[in-house]
């Protein structure tokens, strides 16, 4: 009797196992259409073109230093008006915004700066570090 006991179990059911994979594979197919993921959008220039154009760029300059603090002509602007003189400059500098980061300023600070031209509604952007000490 004990070996017809042994005999029963000798095979797996996967037939629930394949029931849960179906219903994961659902809500995958369910919510990813939903997921709405914001990235950069950059511009990468042409290697070919050789025009000479004699007008600068008119892009906004931030500068970051190494205290977090953002300066827009060499002006001190604090972080929670730092949105509004984006906005209000962006017409005045229709080519977009270029942060100028002191390599020793903290990473927060950068983002805090791009949260901010990104709600003035400015999309286009660079960041470069500042040459000097």
């Amino acid at each position: 009797m004990s070996k017809e006991r042994r005999q029963i179990f000798n095979e797996i059911n996967i037939t629930p196992l394949t029931d849960i994979f179906l219903v994961l594979l659902i809500i995958m197919m369910v919510i990813a259409p939903m997921l709405d993921s914001q990235g950069l959008k950059l511009a990468v220039p042409a290697i070919g073109s050789s025009k000479s154009t004699t007008e600068q760029p008119k892009a906004l300059t931030v500068h970051i230093t190494t205290q977090g603090q953002y300066l827009i002509d060499n002006q001190s602007v604090a972080a929670d008006m730092l949105q509004e003189k984006l906005f209000h400059a962006k017409v005045q500098y229709p080519d977009g915004l270029i942060l100028e980061v002191d390599p020793n300023s903290t990473h927060g600070a950068v983002v805090k700066a791009m949260d901010a031209a990104r709600g003035a509604g400015i999309d286009k952007m660079a960041v470069s570090e500042t040459s000097g000490s």
